[in-house]
């Protein structure tokens, strides 16, 4: 993980036209630089916030927002319910994401421990279940053996934007 710039954190507002608070570093960047995955503390706001790794590039977000359109999210459900090996790869990288989640966590929130670590990747308490595709690529983009995100990210054609979108967004 790198650590995150003024620029980086103004980058991200832009990218997701909201403001984060929780951010630890940026996990991913793109060829132009700019991040794709940042990794967030896994308490938001006094609350358990279990997505630890956050797509934020926007050409990466429009290209899962329509693999999702087109049924992956179920077309993956069913292909975990087929298939044990899948599944148990997916097993593992829930169990990584909660591994990383709980070494994230300051003393003064271990109150939180049991929550988080009852859940796997984005708060999924059913694993046979996807949720959406863009945190199981954050997750692959991240370094998490995760054989949805990995599949996800194969499905992308175009893996970065041509135009080096996010410099729009400097300041």
């Amino acid at each position: 993980m790198e650590r995150i710039s003024d620029k980086d954190l103004r980058v991200i507002h832009a990218q997701l036209e909201r403001s984060v608070d929780n951010v630890l570093g940026v996990e991913k960047r793109c060829s132009c630089g700019f991040p794709q995955v940042i990794l967030s503390y896994p308490i938001r706001d006094g609350k358990p916030f279990p997505t630890i790794h956050y797509l934020t590039c926007p050409h990466l977000r429009k290209e899962v927002a329509k693999l999702e359109e087109k049924g992956w999210i179920k077309k993956f459900e069913e292909l975990l319910s087929n298939n044990t090996e899948l599944f148990g790869k997916l097993q593992n990288a829930h169990k990584q994401v909660i591994s990383k989640r709980q070494a994230l966590l300051k003393p003064e929130d271990s109150d939180w421990s049991s929550v988080l670590t009852s859940v796997g990747t984005g708060g999924i308490r059913d694993w046979k279940t996807i949720k959406c595709l863009h945190l199981h690529l954050a997750d692959y983009l991240a370094g998490i053996d995760n054989p949805i995100g990995e599949m996800v990210y194969n499905l992308i054609v175009e893996k970065e934007c041509a135009d080096c979108f996010c410099k729009t967004f400097e300041l």
